[in-house]
């Protein structure tokens, strides 16, 4: 009886966690802006294609904040904030790339400037940014729906509910289930690694020994031995798609076939049952890949969002507004940039 009574408990907070996340997604409208800000789309694709230009490792940059920042506790731009207790100080976002970073408030400040009354938030600027940018690289666009708000602090505990590049499918598809996601995401949303760059030390298990490694091709595992030798500045990278490492296509999914997936989790994908034929089929089927990509981010774009009076609308990216307590006081994390 207390199992059972304890499983209608789990049961119900589950569907309390549903409905508060599908009201929350209610509000977005992919016409949020129409008014406030006419002019949003075209000032984020003029300085995304501007950055773009120069650095075309803008687009997976910009993919990775955006991923870490829904996967954790819905996009709410709460990884943006630089604070000295923030979620950029802990490990998977030590690396996240300074330029991407700088995009988006730089486009926050084109857009606060053109628009007046600072209407867009920094988190529907991330999404819309992220947009952009993997259609630049070839990829599809995906359907975008506006309204977030933006969180009020940092939540580096939420770190931990990322998936690490050494987990087993099992582990990806259960750490996916708890976000909402399925199998279907899970297998389309790593198709994001067909661009983008991978530091030695997040891969040096596909190339030693043991650790229950999915296969590897063995002239894949001797050049990556060879690359992060001596790393001991801990800067070595390496292409996490071989074959088209700047573009977004399905090429990624020919490396798994070809057991050169970067990561244990990547190629994982081609090896497991639950995986394996949705996998094969994006490697053939670049269309089909795209498709559900485009519907997998939609899906994740729009977890657990704060809309309506929920968070802020911050005034930069980075740091929280300030705003007076009862005692007079300023709150906010500009002291701790």
């Amino acid at each position: 009886m207390a199992s059972r009574a304890a499983a209608a408990v789990v049961l119900a907070l589950a569907l309390v966690c549903a409905a508060h996340s599908a009201a929350a997604a209610g509000n977005l409208s992919p016409d949020f802006y129409k008014k406030a800000c006419p002019q949003l789309d075209q000032i984020v694709a003029f300085h995304v294609a501007e950055t773009f230009r120069r650095d075309v490792g803008v687009a997976p940059g910009l993919i990775r904040i955006l991923f870490h920042d829904c996967f954790t506790q819905g996009c709410d731009a709460s990884v943006l904030l630089n604070a000295t207790d923030g979620e950029q100080k802990v490990g998977p976002n030590l690396t996240l790339r300074r330029v991407a970073l700088d995009l988006i408030e730089r486009i926050r400040s084109a857009v606060h400037t053109a628009c007046k009354d600072n209407k867009v938030s920094c988190a529907d600027i991330t999404v819309l940014a992220t947009r952009e940018a993997v259609f630049k690289a070839g990829g599809p666009r995906f359907d975008v729906e506006l309204g977030r708000r933006d969180a009020l602090a940092p939540a580096p505990a939420q770190i931990n509910k990322l998936p690490g590049p050494s987990f087993p499918v099992p582990l990806l598809i259960q750490s996916f289930k708890g976000r909402g996601l399925d199998v279907a995401d899970l297998v389309a949303l790593s198709g994001a690694h067909t661009f983008g760059v991978a530091h030695c030390s997040l891969f040096q298990d596909r190339f030693k020994p043991g650790f229950g490694n999915p296969p590897i091709d063995p002239k894949f595992a001797t050049m990556l031995k060879d690359k992060c030798a001596n790393d001991f500045d801990r800067k070595k990278t390496q292409s996490l798609d071989v074959r088209t490492p700047d573009a977004f296509d399905n090429q990624f999914y020919m490396d798994l076939v070809a057991k050169q997936g970067l990561f244990r989790s990547d190629q994982g994908l081609i090896e497991d049952p639950a995986t394996k034929a949705l996998a094969t089929q994006f490697s053939l089927d670049q269309r089909a890949f795209f498709e559900q990509f485009a519907k997998s981010m939609t899906k994740m774009t729009n977890m657990d969002v704060l809309t309506g009076k929920q968070g802020e609308i911050r005034n930069d990216c980075a740091v929280p507004n300030k705003r007076v307590t009862a005692h007079g006081d300023e709150e906010g994390h500009a002291a701790d940039m």
